[in-house]
């Protein structure tokens, strides 16, 4: 065992790294919730999202292109979900294992060919004169653009609900469906766009994981990061910063135990990979008691001739 070898600062860049995929998906699930929608198919619109995203960049050569294609399958795939349950009113909770299961399916028959295959380099950004910084350089300033993109999604979604009207009217919504739709909003119209807008974030989580996270393509290789993404909305009280520290808490423990597997620390494998989950639920238990953050409508079927 050489734990000397584990660089602490190479450590939290990593952890930034490893928090990305589920903060995106996270966050675009905190909108879906914040209308009132749970949607349990954030695992099937990640592995979606992740060999589209793939596929995409192997045949253009583009990472940018292939982000896009991963937002735009997302999205995609969560109009079937739109479809069961805001047009044929079908449960929530079943429609969403459904889409994973079906996302599961259709990204293992489109990946058949992709197996194997190496997709080009994401570029990272660096900074003139702050990449170089000691320390600091490395952990902020040299980072892939969409690590960046995370963060000003949870800045851009906090302001938003906090600020606008627009998100005053999502989370009217989310609380009372009934009271928004009296006021004269399009509810069903408003959980849309959520959804898709949620769709598209689990798209590009999925991206992160098969274009930069783990640059290959394998079936089944987002192995449950949605359901952390879902775990982790309830640990924030649906507030997008709770959110992002949730991210960089999965994303640690997730780091520090491939550190110490490469460490030889004397402990079974499969316990320090199953930790990062482990270590997750525990902390979403303790600090998830109180569900007064909840949106009221959460769940709940809108018929508009109600």
């Amino acid at each position: 065992m050489d734990l000397s070898a584990i660089n602490p600062v190479q450590l939290i860049a990593f952890l930034m790294v490893a928090a990305t995929p589920v903060l995106l998906a996270a966050i675009g699930e905190l909108i879906v919730e914040k209308s009132g929608v749970l949607n349990l198919g954030v695992e099937g619109m990640m592995i979606t999202g992740a060999i589209a995203g793939f596929a995409v960049t192997v045949e253009t050569g583009s990472p940018a292109v292939g982000f896009v294609a991963a937002a735009g399958a997302g999205a995609l795939l969560s109009c079937l979900f739109v479809v069961l349950t805001q047009f044929a009113l079908a449960n929530q909770v079943a429609s969403g294992l459904a889409l994973t299961l079906f996302g599961l399916g259709l990204s293992a028959l489109l990946g058949q060919s992709y197996v194997g295959v190496k997709p080009p380099t994401t570029p990272k950004v660096e900074i003139a004169g702050l990449s170089d910084l000691p320390v600091v350089g490395p952990i902020l300033f040299n980072h892939d653009l969409m690590v960046y993109f995370g963060i000003a999604l949870v800045a851009a979604t906090w302001a938003v609900l906090k600020f606008t009207r627009t998100g005053l009217i999502l989370r009217a919504v989310g609380e009372n469906h009934d009271a928004a739709h009296a006021l004269g909003y399009k509810v069903v119209r408003i959980r849309i766009l959520a959804i898709l807008f949620g769709g598209a974030c689990a798209g590009l989580g999925g991206a992160y994981i098969s274009l930069i996270r783990v640059p290959q393509w394998t079936e089944g290789m987002t192995a449950g990061v949605g359901w952390i993404a879902l775990a982790l909305v309830v640990f924030a009280s649906w507030k997008p910063w709770r959110a992002l520290l949730g991210a960089y808490l999965f994303g640690g423990v997730t780091v520090v135990q491939l550190n110490l597997q490469a460490a030889g620390v004397a402990i079974p494998v499969e316990y320090l990979a199953m930790s990062p989950y482990l270590i997750t639920i525990v902390v979403l238990v303790i600090l998830s008691a109180d569900k007064s953050s909840a949106p009221a409508a959460l769940g709940r079927v809108f018929h508009a001739s109600r």
